[in-house]
């Protein structure tokens, strides 16, 4: 039996203490992370609510008023693969870094729009700089999380954040234009990125997995041009119709275009998305769920927020109030689906009961009336909807992330975000038009002048919204019950990504 040395308890007591800095740091980035990731995922909602003052201000007509949101989902999404391989290539901590400035320094810019014209510059620098900052972020989340059961915990927060974010920028959002100006809705993120810099210069290393790649050109002008023409056809159905040029012909560049993005990555040296990434069969399913629960999400808070104000009189403030019962679930059950369910029957199981909790919790939400009252047909339909996507969001971002090499953990982080803002742009076109369409039929069988007949006719338009949503959902659960493996996934040792911080 071998003797034990002087040296082996303060040698042991040393490794226990570095361990144990390396974890408390680990915790600390993922708080900078996590404000990082939020900061993004407001900017998504919380200017929806100030649009009516912001209008009021600059005096922009009501079909220019789409152009505020559209023109960050257009940047951001088409730039996003492009931001992620920018984090693998160049390294992640100053691709963070660099997003953090400029998301900051565009908003600054919009506070300060004096016209439609500077607005819409400054919301599309915006989705520019996100589409650098949110791939860096979940990369940075993937590559310093590698122990499972912590790594379980992280994406837990970060799914809650990431599927709650859009419901607190509602209410940060009233807030800010009740208490203060619509302007604030965009200074705000000055403030929330000093707090990531800080925290990112501070405690981020600079590691580049991918050092000795080379961008992609061909293939960065195919997905983005491709990204574009797709969320700007869906764009368009909302303000043109789907039989327009500018819909359809759009949509149909898209595809073909992504179409030939794909062929190109099977032939390039070093291509920006590597077809492995995708065909792993658990991570395609992930993608699938967070492409889906985008588009289905704008279900609730699009259409229950024009509810909530024109149809109950609710304020901004206090409609976004109204969401935080749902935010609260969202969490708690974020936590309670990777780290306890998850490691015990798998994603086959977490994700398809996640989805069809949210399709329940969507038609019975579609009971809504005119002179229904929040506690009773809104708020145990929003808790059950948050419980249900709080098992789906983070669960699919821990798949759709986990056991990629080190070098592709910016690019699937990408495609996390992409397939996000992808389904959002999809579900809004879709839900918008369908929901119009709704309107306009029951008031075609009914006297339009009456002012019951026109607010029946406004439920009938979110009742059709809310029935798509709970479809998508379904086909959520559906999907991801047929595609995810059995049993509980395990991560490659040799595709497990190395620490470095």
């Amino acid at each position: 039996m071998p003797q034990k040395t002087l040296t082996d308890g303060p040698r042991t007591g040393a490794l226990a203490k570095a361990h144990a800095d390396a974890s408390a740091k680990r915790w600390w980035i993922l708080a900078i992370i996590a404000v990082a990731q939020l900061m993004v995922v407001l900017d998504a909602t919380i200017v929806n609510i100030a649009l009516p003052s912001a209008q009021a201000d600059l005096g922009f007509s009501d079909g220019s008023r789409q152009w505020i949101v559209t023109a960050y989902a257009l940047a951001f999404a088409s730039l996003l693969l492009l931001g992620g391989r920018i984090a693998d290539l160049f390294g992640r901590k100053p691709a963070f870094l660099v997003g953090v400035v400029g998301f900051a320094a565009a908003s600054a810019l919009g506070g300060a729009a004096n016209g439609f014209t500077m607005l819409v510059a400054a919301r599309a620098l915006q989705g520019a700089f996100g589409a650098l900052l949110a791939p860096a972020a979940l990369s940075l989340l993937n590559t310093t999380f590698t122990d499972a059961r912590e790594r379980a915990r992280a994406f837990s927060v970060y799914g809650a954040i990431a599927g709650a974010g859009g419901a607190v920028g509602l209410l940060l959002g009233g807030v800010l234009t009740d208490a203060l100006d619509w302007r604030w809705t965009l200074y705000v993120n000055v403030a929330i990125a000093v707090v990531a810099f800080v925290g990112g210069w501070v405690l981020l290393g600079n590691h580049r997995d991918a050092a000795n790649a080379k961008l992609d050109v061909p293939g960065t002008v195919l997905v983005a041009s491709g990204l574009f023409s797709l969320v700007y056809g869906f764009s368009n159905a909302e303000t043109h119709d789907w039989g327009s040029p500018l819909t359809w012909g759009f949509l149909i560049a898209g595809g073909l275009l992504l179409a030939a993005f794909a062929w190109w990555q099977t032939r390039a040296a070093h291509p920006l998305l590597p077809l492995r990434i995708l065909l792993d069969r658990d991570r395609g399913a992930s993608f699938l769920a967070v492409l889906i629960t985008g588009a289905g999400m704008f279900g609730v808070f699009l259409f229950l927020t024009y509810y909530l104000q024109l149809n109950l009189g609710f304020s901004p403030t206090k409609t976004g109030v109204a969401f935080l019962p749902m935010v609260g679930a969202l969490m708690v059950t974020a936590q309670l689906g990777s780290t306890v369910l998850m490691p015990r029957i798998g994603p086959k199981a977490v994700i398809p009961l996640g989805f069809a909790i949210a399709t329940a919790g969507m038609a019975w939400l579609t009971g809504i009336g005119v002179g229904s009252h929040y506690a009773s047909a809104v708020l145990p339909q929003l808790i059950v909807i948050g419980v249900g996507l709080g098992l789906v969001m983070p669960t699919a971002m821990q798949l759709a992330t986990g056991g990629v090499a080190a070098e592709d953990a910016g690019v699937a982080s990408a495609t996390v975000n992409a397939m996000q803002q992808v389904g959002g742009s999809i579900g809004t076109a879709l839900l918008n038009t369908l929901a119009a369409s709704a309107a306009t039929d029951y008031l075609s069988g009914h006297n339009p002048a009456s002012k019951l007949v026109q607010a029946q006719a406004t439920i009938e338009s979110y009742t059709t919204a809310f029935w798509w949503s709970a479809g998508f959902f379904a086909a959520g659960t559906v999907i991801a019950f047929l595609l995810h493996r059995r049993g509980v996934p395990t991560q490659d040792a040799e595709a497990a990504p190395v620490v470095h911080m």
